[in-house]
């Protein structure tokens, strides 16, 4: 018959630097057991073993789909130093003592790890697991999880480039032809940093009888595979939106910035798990599918290393069709023409009912904007020097 004993008073793992936030592949994960008993107890081993892995598991249909792919697996036997043992090789265990066992070990090196991971259908773990083998007495465990985040340096040639493309639709009303939507739209680069600002450049036409709205969103899309079957799980993470675009007229980004936010590096090095990020650029059509374009992203840790995040990611359109913004030259913008107090006003009128965003559900198609006052024009006793202005919404050539 065997008795349970008690279970023990302190039975955990403590890391030599609990305020390292995360490990990346060829540090040493190092650190203590502790243990302390409640009554005498005979230890015949202490075992501690290093495990990380990444799983997916989900249903499609009626089959279960689960896969598991191992990247870390490092075990070892623990010692106390000048502790006694037994002639079986065990330890006996006081209650009035404080046990500590050390174990320290290396992670692989670079491009033989993931970094750690939870999302809806999978996860990359990485953990110290210890196990207490006691004479007569069924084993007893504890673990404690650790981060491991990959180094993904941005300052490649190829997440350096830029990025760009162009999109039109024709839209249609009950099937008679109600002219069309078109987009234009670059970055600078493909690589970018948690805080960091991207600066899009894009123009949108509208043609048709409809107000659009172009909006631009930073998409993280969750790739997971198993069994031979692909889920993706798409997800919104932050958003900016532009003016109304009334039909017969264009707007025109230059450099309308929009924050990456607080999220996980890009995950390119799993075959079973994939993060990955894409700036899309959209336009909302009323009665309509949106007008989309999609531009990879790939989210590092390692930051842009130019002189300047907001003058370096402009800087690359000297030259091009925008690159007259004065955002990219770092001057203060001129004073503002009658007809751009005159555009802010027509689209902003907190009595227009077209500012609702309408992703969420349908909206009208036709919309009549209220009545306005035009207001009287700035005070400023310079003279323009661009007598004509240059208002942010155009009308199409």
């Amino acid at each position: 018959m065997v008795v349970l004993m008690k279970k023990p008073k302190t039975f955990e793992i403590l890391f030599t630097d609990p305020r390292k936030a995360f490990y990346c592949s060829g540090d040493k994960v190092a650190g203590r057991v502790v243990l302390e008993v409640s009554e005498v107890t005979r230890l015949s081993a202490l075992r501690l073993s290093a495990l990380g892995s990444a799983r997916v598991e989900y249903s499609k249909g009626k089959q279960r789909c689960r896969q598991e792919l191992d990247y870390l697996r490092y075990e070892e036997t623990l010692h106390l130093d000048d502790q006694p043992t037994d002639s079986d090789g065990s330890v006996t265990l006081r209650p009035s003592n404080r046990y500590e066992f050390t174990f320290g070990f290396e992670l692989p090196q670079h491009g033989q790890l993931v970094s750690s991971y939870k999302g809806k259908f999978g996860c990359v773990q990485y953990y110290v697991k210890a196990v207490m083998e006691r004479l007569s007495q069924p084993p007893l465990e504890c673990r404690k999880e650790f981060e491991v985040e990959e180094p993904l340096d941005i300052n490649t040639p190829d997440l350096l480039s830029p990025a760009g493309g162009m999109k039109e639709k024709k839209v249609t009303c009950m099937f008679i032809p109600d002219g069309q939507v078109s987009l234009s739209a670059k970055i600078d680069r493909k690589g970018f940093c948690e805080g960091e600002d991207i600066y899009i450049s894009a123009k949108f036409e509208n043609t048709c009888s409809r107000i659009v709205v172009p909006k631009a969103a930073i998409i993280a899309k969750h790739i997971y595979q198993a069994n031979g079957r692909t889920k993706v799980f798409r997800q919104k993470l932050s958003s900016v939106r532009g003016n109304h675009i009334i039909s017969g007229m264009c707007d025109v980004w230059q450099g309308k910035s929009i924050r990456v936010p607080k999220m996980k590096p890009s995950i390119l090095g799993c075959s079973i798990i994939r993060v990955e990020y894409a700036l899309m650029i959209y336009v909302h059509i009323p009665g309509s599918d949106k007008l989309t374009l999609e531009l990879p992203l790939v989210i590092g840790t390692v930051p842009y290393n130019g002189f300047s995040s907001r003058t370096n990611s402009m800087s690359s359109q000297e030259g091009g069709e925008m690159s007259d913004s004065w955002v990219s030259l770092g001057l203060p913008s001129s004073p503002p023409s009658y007809s751009d107090i005159a555009h802010d006003c027509m689209l902003d009128s907190p009595i227009t009912p077209l500012l609702d965003d309408y992703d969420s559900g349908d909206s009208p198609i036709f919309v009549r904007a209220a009545g306005f006052q035009f207001p009287p024009p700035p005070a400023y006793s310079e003279i323009d020097p661009e007598p004509n202005g240059s208002a942010d919404l155009l009308q199409v050539c």
